[in-house]
């Protein structure tokens, strides 16, 4: 019995009882910013709007004090924390070149007007010194094909003027059993050499993949979710989503009821399983305002990216992944096709081919 008593009263035991329990440095994470911060670090960088078509109905407009007949104005823009657009040009009926031109002319004027919210952009370079300057970057295109003429001439004429990306569904040289004609490819090949994007929405499947060998540059996809949730003609399928992302392309999931389904978190269901199949570095934004498009509950208009973010951070998408999605991808691919430009030029000089 002593020795049991003794056991449990033994000093060396009562001091070890006594000793503050050990502590090791366990880091803390840092709270993720909230959606508005977060898009002044990141702004969205909007992969598709139709506003110049939408404003060249109008008989007058004013976008900095706001505009009730659009769905993108300043202050909604700003509200949503978008620093730069993509403004795309309807050019599909009638004379496709004719209204190119009118609405690149509109888009100046546009720009012009409003100097202390919008800057023209041709680089990205420029999107970054508009964002620097707290302007948005407007930068003109996509554009369809039709507006070229089948003319490369028209297409570099075209890229003088601003254009920076042309979307190659509907032309009869994107449009044939090997997916592009030796003249479609050509047409890839002198966009490499310009600098300009190539957009493959509602591109048939074997001409985006011979569209993806072809370039040197990324391609993207302006206004396409994943065709796996919804099966919208414009949507891409997830092997193609694949190669993409293997080659550092991008798609840009649009706020669009009918390629992404009625409620906002349909489109972070597209979100997430674009950034799952292609990866974190091809997956972007399209609001597809000013379109006509009717968008889903909760992103009725370009106001509404803050709580998109909110849905993907409660999602768990870190910050890293979230600034490649607003900002980061876009302009990477902008950059990539300059660099591109600039080697291309150092092998050939103007394509003189014809269909």
């Amino acid at each position: 019995m002593a020795d049991l008593q003794g056991e449990v009263t033994a000093p060396a035991e009562a001091g070890e009882l006594d000793q503050p329990a050990p502590t090791h440095s366990v880091p803390v994470p840092a709270p993720a910013p909230d959606p508005h911060t977060l898009l002044a670090r990141h702004p969205v960088a909007d992969g598709y709007s139709g506003l110049p078509e939408t404003l060249r109905t109008r008989p007058w407009h004013d976008l900095e004090l706001g505009e009730t007949s659009v769905e993108s104005d300043l202050p909604r823009l700003r509200a949503g924390g978008t620093g730069a657009l993509l403004w795309a040009l309807d050019a599909t009926e009638g004379r496709p070149l004719t209204a190119a031109l009118e609405q690149i002319d509109l888009i100046n004027n546009v720009v012009a007007r409003y100097p202390e919210g919008l800057r023209l952009a041709r680089s990205a370079s420029e999107t970054a010194d508009a964002r620097a300057h707290g302007r948005i970057a407007v930068v003109i295109g996509p554009a369809p094909a039709a507006a070229t003429g089948d003319s490369l001439g028209t297409l570099r004429a075209l890229h003088t003027l601003g254009l920076r990306a042309l979307t190659l569904a509907g032309a009869s040289w994107a449009e044939c059993e090997q997916g592009l004609t030796r003249f479609g490819e050509e047409v890839v090949r002198e966009m490499n050499r310009l600098g300009m994007l190539v957009d493959l929405t509602g591109a048939a499947r074997a001409t985006a993949a011979r569209t993806l060998a072809v370039s040197k540059a990324p391609a993207l996809f302006t206004r396409s979710g994943a065709r796996a949730l919804n099966h919208h003609p414009d949507n891409v399928p997830d092997d193609l989503l694949a190669e993409l992302g293997g080659r550092k392309g991008l798609c840009l999931v649009p706020c669009s009821a009918a390629r992404t389904g009625p409620e906002l978190r349909d489109v972070a269901d597209h979100l997430d399983h674009v950034r799952e199949v292609a990866g974190p570095e091809s997956v972007g934004l399209s609001g597809m305002y000013d379109t006509g498009d009717a968008h889903p509950e909760g992103l009725a208009d370009a106001a509404g990216y803050p709580a998109l973010i909110a849905e993907l951070q409660s999602r768990g998408w870190p910050e890293d992944h979230l600034a490649l999605l607003t900002w980061g991808n876009v302009q990477r691919v902008l950059r990539v096709a300059e660099f591109t430009a600039r080697a291309a030029r150092q092998r050939r000089g103007p394509s003189t081919a014809r269909p």
